[in-house]
């Protein structure tokens, strides 16, 4: 959406990475719209749908389609809804891509293409073609730790000028390259921290929001962190940063989004149901997370 020449962010602050309930093998809708209420009612600004953390590598293309609608009609427009549309098939990408669309979703989360590890020339066409097939916005999403495809600052300058392109979500974990990936950008281009323990930091290089998995448990709090931050409160926001710290580090013991949906299970909130090859966590980060729960005050 633009005011005058300058574009306004798809969101600002703390877009949840939602999971995806389970129940019996099939996508758990009662415990879907329930987290769904819950997060708008805890003021979160956005919801993103079969992403990382919602194991849309598992979901088929016809279940993710679905699961987008129903978040869409769900939230009726009271928070932005951003799908994961991310393959390593650049075809397939702009299938879902436009599938999404379709589905009402506000915009597009599309990670690198995985396992190819395309060229640089070849990450800039994947991006450009999905770009210019559909007219709703893209986030780009670079995680090299689970893609093995990195977006530099050179190509993130490149394609921050297709208009359809409008952001990065960087969980790279290299503040020196966002910090050049910052330098490389305009007021009309959104960066969004994908690591929620450097929120604060990337805030602090032009950062306006994360699209979080922590916000899953503690979606007010992480929101208001942000906000306080780009209210201008930098010190309040940094003690925050830390105080949730050991937190993050719970839910990230193994591999996301296996710890925090077994720290939603433990609050009540869906089943610990994962589709293989992702697992129940050991008995060890199962403790680990609910002793961090409750000395969070989020478990009784």
């Amino acid at each position: 959406m633009l005011k005058g020449s300058v574009r306004l962010p798809l969101f600002t602050g703390a877009a949840t990475a939602l999971i995806t309930p389970f129940k019996d093998g099939k996508i758990d809708y009662v415990s879907m719209g329930k987290l769904i209420e819950w997060q708008i009612g805890q003021g979160i600004d956005a919801l993103v749908i079969c992403g990382t953390t919602g194991e849309a590598a598992t979901l088929s293309p016809t279940e993710k389609a679905q699961l987008v609608k129903f978040a869409v009609d769900l939230t009726n427009k009271r928070v932005p809804v951003i799908a994961g549309a991310g393959t390593n098939s650049t075809s397939t990408t702009v299938e879902l891509a436009k599938e999404m669309e379709n589905t009402g979703a506000d915009g597009l989360l599309i990670v690198t293409p995985y396992y190819n590890k395309c060229t640089d020339s070849g990450l800039i066409a994947h991006y450009e073609t999905v770009a210019d097939k559909v007219s709703i916005p893209i986030i780009m999403y670079s995680v090299p730790s689970r893609t093995g495809v990195n977006i530099s600052p050179r190509i993130v300058k490149i394609l921050s000028g297709h208009p359809n392109i409008i952001g990065i979500k960087e969980a790279s974990g290299n503040i020196s390259q966002i910090c050049e990936t910052a330098a490389c950008i305009n007021d009309n281009f959104d960066l969004y921290s994908g690591n929620d323990d450097q929120t604060v930091p990337i805030l602090s290089l032009g950062g306006i929001g994360c699209i979080s998995t922590v916000s899953n448990i503690i979606p007010s709090r992480y929101s208001s962190m942000i906000h306080q931050y780009l209210d201008g409160d930098y010190i309040a926001a940094g003690k925050e940063q830390v105080k949730i710290k050991p937190l993050i580090d719970s839910i990230f013991s193994e591999v996301n989004p296996v710890p925090v949906k077994a720290a939603l299970s433990m609050m009540g909130m869906c089943n610990a149901e994962y589709r293989l090859p992702m697992c129940p966590p050991s008995n060890k980060t199962q403790y680990l997370v609910y002793d961090t729960l409750k000395e969070f005050d989020l478990v009784k």
